[in-house]
């Protein structure tokens, strides 16, 4: 019965429905698009030099142990209750698992694959981008798909400082004691976290080499 009163509920506010989807996927798609932008070259960089991979990796642990919300609340003196605090927040969450699997994906590369690829007359450019980003590709993106479901669980805590999402029917519900209408947002981002975790084991497949 809870769950036929939540899809009513739904139903009855599709368009309010709809753009909280979209402010959850924005939220998630700015926080992975940043991330990768920062933690693959990061990533490159650390698994080249031992000391810059203790620092960096040591850092990428040290952001997983603060929860979340933390994160939130302390980006709200310096953004306020918006999307940008919001959208930091989610970005420091998504930054570890991508650099992790970066760095150790391109560690992991034989070094008589490289030596082999120098050997016939590559440059280092073309070494990177023929011979050790395929290899690493498929780790690479099992980090993003693991930073991909964090974010957007994560996500849904946007709503208690107002950068919207599916999390605005969490906060409702809490704050109505109606739990249909906090199944809304549950539900949403479960099968929301679902399908990513589908696409992006899809896409973990494709790019793996066959041994």
């Amino acid at each position: 019965m809870i769950l036929f009163d939540a899809f009513q509920y739904a139903a009855a506010r599709s368009d309010e429905w709809l753009r909280a989807l979209e402010q959850h996927l924005v939220l998630v798609a700015v926080a992975l698009a940043i991330g990768i932008a920062l933690c693959v070259p990061l990533g490159i960089l650390s698994s080249r030099s031992k000391s810059v991979s203790f620092a960096v990796i040591n850092s990428a642990n040290g952001l997983r142990v603060i929860p979340s919300l933390a994160i939130l609340f302390l980006a709200i003196p310096y953004f306020g209750l918006s999307f940008t605090a919001a959208a930091l927040a989610l970005t420091l969450l998504a930054l570890p698992p991508i650099l992790i699997n970066t760095d150790a994906a391109f560690r992991t590369i034989p070094a008589a694959v490289k030596e082999a690829a120098y050997g016939m007359g590559m440059t280092s450019r073309q070494v990177l981008w023929r011979i050790e980003l395929p290899l690493a590709l498929p780790v690479i993106v099992t980090g993003i798909r693991t930073a991909t479901i964090e974010v957007i669980a994560s996500a849904t805590l946007a709503a208690f400082i107002g950068g919207g999402g599916l999390g605005i029917y969490i906060t409702r519900g809490f704050a109505l004691f109606d739990n249909s209408i906090l199944l809304v947002g549950a539900i949403s981002v479960a099968l929301l976290a679902l399908t990513a975790e589908v696409l992006m084991g899809g896409v973990e497949r494709l790019v793996r080499i066959p041994s």
